[in-house]
């Protein structure tokens, strides 16, 4: 109650998660389940049969004019210019340093019409961030209040969407996105997702929210919380703002290299290159935990009693039955199959390196 009474933000699916049994908890300044059965169950759930998410607290700018595009590629580390109508891209906002402001994703619905995705923590900074820097004629409209965001992941969430919307997902490639109705209400599909398996996100206007989830719901598609998105998300290696990224990591050590366009010109392209040619001090790995006890952030990394690096996230695996974890760690003991130890509050835990993907099926 104490945390509600602050005016936490709330999604237009917030009074329908306690009524299915949610412990709701405060997080980037909204409302949110963290938990329905339990994060385990949830998240096995997401990996054996399908899995939902109210993903509503995410950013949803739509900028609109001719030079949307052109104004979106001098800001993101990917080449917007080769999206097509339908398309979607992963990609960075980066500051002038190479770091980076926010993992988005970009969507472009027309020519002149996109449609930008980002993460909670960071939306009030990157909206002013974007505005900052876009030219006359184009328009910044955040829709975030008026939507809702539904993520719908795990092997049979495609098949389940599709015979609710009366549509073939199926022949939607990943990372493109189409418009269905439902109900009278348009919906847009997106082929993306944060949890490793298939699925889709789905937006839909704030007052068919409630009657999409409970469809959802009885459908199959049991729903999730934050905690099992954490795990699900880790189990894939894919980072999260303020862990694996931040104004003070660039996309070179964080891995995501393969995002930052190599020729065209955006905010912190010159470092970012030279940071990509000189080759980075630091890498982020996946680590293998032995045994069951979970590397927090912050957790010292050592190679032979020396400090060579320090925890970024970490989980104990419920896919893998195994504790896993990510770090950041000095290049020269990145390379996979690195023995290191973890001083866990005193108690060093053998590690060894490995791919961050340690779970993946898309």
């Amino acid at each position: 109650m104490a945390a509600e009474s602050r005016e936490l933000r709330r999604t237009p699916l917030a009074d329908l998660h306690p009524q299915l049994g949610a412990r709701m908890v405060e997080f980037a300044g909204w409302w949110m389940p963290v938990q329905y059965s339990g994060i385990i169950a949830e998240a096995r759930a997401v990996r054996e049969r399908i899995g939902m998410f109210d993903i509503s607290h995410m950013g949803r700018f739509h900028l609109h004019g001719a030079l949307a595009i052109p104004a979106l590629e001098q800001l993101t580390t990917n080449d917007v210019s080769t999206l097509t109508d339908g398309a979607a891209q992963y990609s960075l906002l980066t500051n002038l340093q190479g770091g980076v402001i926010d993992d988005i994703i970009v969507y472009r619905l027309a020519s002149d019409h996109l449609l930008v995705v980002v993460n909670a923590a960071n939306a009030e900074r990157d909206r002013e961030w974007i505005l900052s820097h876009l030219p006359s004629g184009v328009s910044l409209e955040d829709r975030t209040s008026q939507t809702a965001m539904i993520a719908v992941q795990g092997p049979e969430a495609v098949a389940l969407v599709s015979r609710l919307l009366s549509g073939d997902i199926a022949s939607l490639p990943r990372f493109h996105a189409r418009e269905y109705v439902w109900q009278g209400s348009a919906v847009l599909v997106a082929r993306t997702g944060y949890t490793g398996e298939d699925g889709v996100e789905l937006i839909v206007d704030a007052g068919h929210a409630g009657a999409l989830w409970l469809a959802l719901n009885e459908a199959g598609a049991v729903p999730c919380g934050l905690g099992a998105r954490d795990v699900l998300r880790i189990e894939a290696g894919y980072p999260l703002y303020g862990h694996e990224l931040s104004e003070y990591i660039n996309p070179i050590e964080a891995g995501l290299g393969w995002v930052v366009s190599k020729s065209k010109q955006f905010i912190g392209a010159e470092v970012i290159r030279r940071i990509r040619e000189q080759g980075a001090s630091r890498k982020l790995v996946g680590l293998q935990v032995e045994g069951r006890m979970v590397a927090r952030q912050g957790y010292e990394v050592q190679v032979i009693g020396q400090t060579v690096g320090e925890i970024t996230s970490g989980t104990f695996s419920p896919t893998l039955e195994t504790s896993i974890a990510m770090a950041f760690v000095q290049s020269e003991h990145s390379r996979t199959g690195t023995s290191v130890q973890i001083d866990m509050r005193g108690k060093l835990v053998p590690a060894r390196v490995v791919s961050r993907r340690f779970v993946s099926n898309v």
